[in-house]
């Protein structure tokens, strides 16, 4: 089904079995969910009419309320990330035109401040503790005060969500999603994983993000799975919820995952349950798929998608990582892809200038993309190929078995001595060093080659000197792309959200 009824029809025939269950052990049902969601849908109809509604809360049962709740409505819930600012959050409000605001205890205080200079038409508190927005009503008793009753007549083309996604730019963009395309990626990646009723599902990853929307709660949800909530990510608690649930799929990207290796150093939880990992938002390494088939489960998905995308435009299955570690698949069941000859950012490439395997060049494909974005005319102008094209804006090659792998973004190039120089292939090489935990490779300016290359280098006991003895060793890795200098630190690099390494702040806070 490509519409709310995929919901309905998991929330008739698996009534009784758990739907959620919170980091503190609560549980709420399908039917209870089912009624939740009528009554929540029913009230904010009595509140606001069609308009749409915002939500700035945790991982946790209302998240997933909400979500369900715009799309019974068919009238779109705008995903607020809770690690954004209050005048960043208050224009996300004003782009999605939402006449509501749903938020939590955790970020009450941000709330507040984003309704003290808003004129919404309501506010909605979940939580027991203070509101701090005089305004603002009890969540849970709008929803138990409401009918439980709504009746759904959506057709797929109706709104569900609006997720925003910065890019390669500070100023998040909004993009809309539909019914038919937000289920069509659920299905897809039900398919993936073969998922069923049985399956219990760990939610570590911001809800906002179309990732953990459409590629993992609303696919557990259409075959009547589990989905067990943690708020934020903490891995000793992550791995304490994996064990304590018999959890079956988690959803991590790279950066978690190295964290929860470390908490899991001397194998002391048991895991036997976990059959799968799904992973992807920033590229992975060979050496972390190795580490995890050896410590958390053999069943590592890697991934690869956008927000502009919504369903994932690439997958491959645990065998295909054993076989070529690293690599993302070459397709998925809805996307048609190709890897041609680079642009610049403001140009638009040829989709029929296609590099040959092994050689790195920008992808784009042909799928369920999303119509463009709400509020960036400008941005929208570079996010399409003609007409059946997505520009993903990401650097990749295909091996010599077919085998698709994402190489950097289009605007992270160096351009060192008349030569291109994706940052994340030399910082693979940098990595591979052992006593190296993380690698962010930069350019700087520099009066004889344009661009010099410099790293910054997570490790203990390695010398500037060593690092630069072994890239220039490494076979994978030609001369003109090795570092010319070095920062050794203890520190974590800074990232986003899905791991994404933050060069600006990295370039700012170590080389300027």
């Amino acid at each position: 089904m490509q519409d709310i009824r995929a919901f309905k029809r998991a929330a008739k025939r698996y009534g009784d079995r758990t739907a959620l269950i919170t980091e503190r052990g609560e549980t709420r049902t399908y039917a209870a969910l089912d009624r939740r969601t009528d009554a929540l849908a029913r009230a904010l109809d009595e509140r606001i009419g069609d308009d749409r509604t915002a939500a700035l809360l945790n991982n946790g049962p209302a998240a997933v309320e909400t979500m369900l709740a715009a799309q019974k409505r068919g009238s779109a819930n705008a995903q607020l990330s809770f690690r954004g600012a209050a005048g960043e959050l208050r224009e996300m409000i004003r782009t999605a035109e939402a006449a509501a605001l749903i938020y939590d205890e955790a970020n009450a205080e941000m709330a507040s401040a984003v309704l003290a200079e808003m004129d919404l038409e309501a506010a909605l508190y979940v939580g027991e503790g203070d509101p701090r927005a005089a305004d603002a009503e009890r969540y849970d008793a709008v929803v138990s005060d409401a009918e439980p009753d709504y009746p759904v007549t959506r057709e797929p083309t109706a709104e569900t969500g609006i997720l925003y996604t910065s890019g390669t730019t500070s100023k998040p963009k909004a993009v809309l999603q539909d019914q038919r395309r937000v289920w069509l990626g659920a299905s897809q990646v039900v398919m993936e994983h073969g998922l069923g009723p049985d399956d219990v599902a760990l939610v570590t990853t911001p809800w906002y993000h179309d990732v953990t929307t459409v590629a993992w709660i609303y696919p557990h949800l259409q075959v009547g799975a589990t989905l067990v909530l943690q708020p934020t990510f903490e891995p000793p608690e992550t791995m304490s919820l994996l064990e304590e649930h018999g959890v079956t799929g988690l959803l991590a990207v790279p950066a978690q995952l190295e964290a929860l290796l470390n908490v899991d150093a001397e194998g002391s939880y048991d895991l036997s349950t976990l059959s799968y990992v799904r992973t992807g938002g920033a590229v992975v390494s060979s050496s972390l798929v190795e580490r995890v088939r050896d410590r958390l489960t053999d069943g590592v998905y890697n991934t690869y998608g956008l927000t502009e995308g919504i369903s994932n435009l690439t997958h491959a299955y645990p065998e295909e990582q054993l076989e070529n570690p690293g690599t993302v698949g070459n397709a998925s069941f809805n996307w048609e892809l190709r890897v041609v000859e680079a642009a610049e950012p403001d140009e638009e490439p040829d989709p029929e200038a296609v590099v040959d395997h092994g050689e790195s060049g920008e992808l784009i494909g042909n799928g369920p993309f999303v119509d463009g974005y709400l509020d960036s005319p400008k941005a929208e102008e570079r996010l399409f190929v003609g007409e059946e094209w997505l520009r993903t804006m990401d650097i990749a090659h295909v091996d010599a078995d077919g085998g698709l792998h994402i190489v950097d973004r289009v605007d992270n190039m160096i351009v060192s001595g008349g030569e291109n120089v994706y940052p994340q292939e030399v910082q693979l090489a940098v990595e591979d060093h052992p006593a190296v935990r993380e690698a962010a490779v930069v350019g700087l300016p520099d009066d004889q080659w344009g661009e010099r290359i410099a790293a910054v280098v997570v490790a203990e006991d390695v010398t500037e000197d060593a690092l630069d003895e072994h890239c220039r060793q490494h076979e994978d890795l030609a001369d003109f792309k090795r570092p010319r200098s070095y920062v050794l630190t203890a520190e974590e690099l800074p990232r986003s959200d899905t791991g994404n390494l933050l060069r600006d702040e990295i370039r700012q806070t170590y080389f300027e």
